[in-house]
């Protein structure tokens, strides 16, 4: 075998940054498309606990001529999975008449940072929907 054939195997550096260039650009365009994601995923799983929440809560106010000031009282003992690392539900009662309950889902962590555009998601026993943020697509 000659010299020239013994150079034709292998990869050059120059072949090879060229290849960890182009795999850096698909990562910086990637990754934030992927964080993006994340967030609307997990604010949709929230969405979804409140609007569970609200029918829960017109069920006991069926029954009990009252709403529910508590997540507790509803019968969810925790959180889903799904909702517990990225926000925190809270149940407050408005005393009447008419009587009333406003749920709020606070994003905490990296949902807190990276959903920022929608903040604090709020549903209230009329249906109204609203964030504290600036965001105008938040709820689904």
């Amino acid at each position: 075998m000659s010299r020239h054939a013994r150079l034709g195997r292998g990869f050059t550096l120059i072949e090879l940054m060229i290849a960890v260039a182009i795999i850096g650009i698909l990562a910086s365009i990637a990754y934030p498309s992927y964080i993006q994601f994340v967030v609307r995923s997990n604010r949709a799983a929230v969405e979804s606990f409140l609007l569970e929440v609200a029918s829960t809560q017109e069920r006991f106010l069926v029954d009990n001529r009252a709403y529910a000031t508590s997540l507790a009282t509803l019968g969810y003992a925790s959180l889903p999975s799904t909702v517990s690392p990225n926000y925190q539900i809270t149940v407050t009662a408005v005393a009447g008449p008419p009587l009333g309950y406003v749920l709020t889902a606070t994003p905490q962590g990296t949902q807190a940072t990276n959903d920022a555009a929608c903040g604090t998601l709020t549903l209230s026993n009329t249906g109204d929907k609203s964030v504290s943020g600036t965001g105008s697509n938040c709820w689904k």
